[in-house]
């Protein structure tokens, strides 16, 4: 097992540092590929060799970036950008330019998220893939309620690297949204495995950051299972809302086993997640994160049951499509049934690859399960 960096670092780049990346990401002296050459922008944005040929292995699946490039530069031939399908299982037509843009602006950190889901829907012709995306998406969409008093406001400030590609990749590979058949999809692309090996499986809106800053109520995060540490990175660059309250106290904590490319922070604790939280009292006093917990190994539901605190946010798949937490159901369906001490405050939509569904779920212990520990009668 590979011992995880004790420094940020990219492999095989001697120049890359997150801060200078962010500003200047931040300057826009580096941008998304608009000119779709993604070979060109990881290797001089992460200062790589021209003649790179790192292999980028995730989900079964290993490209190099010329191999990556060349499925970009074929476009749609051969099904590759099959991501939605009637129910005879012919390819629908593509969502349009400007739907794919409608589904990318909901993210944005100076959008309303409520407002620009229901102007995904009222805006989309009968039958077309937006109407379905806007209404699976208002399905799933439980936004925290007017007494939580969990507000998040709109910014211009706000630097993520990650959305921005995000939102590149979205018109590239003309994806507009998750909808009800999304679930079934089986395919991926190229792309995929080298935007996880530098950026993470999972990208983070400002919505989703602020909220687990508000939710955390100046709490420590204990962000178990960080991976290359972009969530714990993007944490701690949080600005607070006033002199008074302090920046986010963020632990990363790993084991090790998964193979990152770039790697965000120097600080993660190499640790078994249960038995650290058994050695330092089930971080009874500190906020769980799970950015897209593993499916393998009862990993989410070992972490859960170890844990003593109060407050559980999970980053993950809000389908049944095994991607991840459990195999054949969401976190939120095996919480519901497996911890009734507990309850769902919020779910909302995160920024989803092609072809994936995924969503940001706070989940809080009751106040009168004090007889209650991890859904079991104490």
């Amino acid at each position: 097992m590979p011992a995880i960096p004790r420094q940020a670092q990219t492999e095989d780049s001697t120049t890359f540092d997150p801060d200078k990346y962010f500003d200047s990401w931040s300057k826009e002296e580096i941008t998304p590929p608009y000119d779709n050459d993604f070979r060109k922008f990881i290797i001089k944005t992460f200062g790589l060799s021209i003649k790179d040929d790192y292999g980028y292995m995730a989900q079964n699946a290993e490209v190099t970036l010329l191999r990556c490039q060349t499925y970009l530069d074929v476009g749609a031939q051969g099904g590759l950008h099959g991501w939605y399908k009637d129910a005879e299982g012919q390819l629908r037509d593509p969502p349009t330019a400007t739907d794919v843009a409608a589904y990318s602006d909901i993210f944005r950190p100076t959008t309303s998220t409520t407002k620009a889901l229901t102007a995904l829907g009222s805006n989309a012709k009968k039958g077309t893939v937006r109407a379905d995306v806007a209404k699976h998406l208002q399905w799933q969409y439980h936004p925290p309620s007017a007494e939580s008093k969990l507000v998040v406001n709109k910014t211009k400030n706000h630097v993520n690297p990650y959305f921005d590609l995000w939102a590149w990749t979205n018109q590239n590979l003309e994806w507009g949204g998750p909808e009800e058949g999304t679930a079934k999809v089986k395919i991926s692309h190229a792309l995929l495995p080298v935007i996880y090996h530098h950026f993470g499986c999972i990208c983070p809106s400002y919505e989703s950051l602020e909220l687990i800053r508000q939710v955390a109520k100046g709490r420590q995060i204990l962000d178990l299972g960080s991976g290359n540490g972009y969530w714990t990175y993007m944490l701690r660059r949080m600005e607070p809302a006033s002199k008074k309250e302090k920046k986010l106290d963020v632990v990363a904590i790993d084991n090790g086993m998964s193979e990152w490319r770039t790697v965000w922070i120097g600080d993660t604790i190499e640790a078994d997640g249960v038995k650290w939280l058994q050695q330092n009292g089930g971080g009874e006093e500190a906020v769980l994160l799970l950015v897209y917990p593993t499916v393998g190994n009862e990993f989410t539901s070992k972490m859960i049951k170890a844990y003593a605190g109060t407050t559980i946010i999970s980053a993950g798949t809000q389908n049944a499509s095994g991607f991840t937490a459990f195999a054949t159901e969401t976190i939120a369906d095996w919480m519901a049934r497996e911890m009734p001490g507990w309850t769902r405050v919020l779910q909302i939509p995160l920024p989803s690859f092609a072809g994936k569904d995924e969503a940001l779920f706070v989940f809080q212990k009751k106040a009168d399960a004090s007889s209650t520990t991890n859904g079991e009668p104490s």
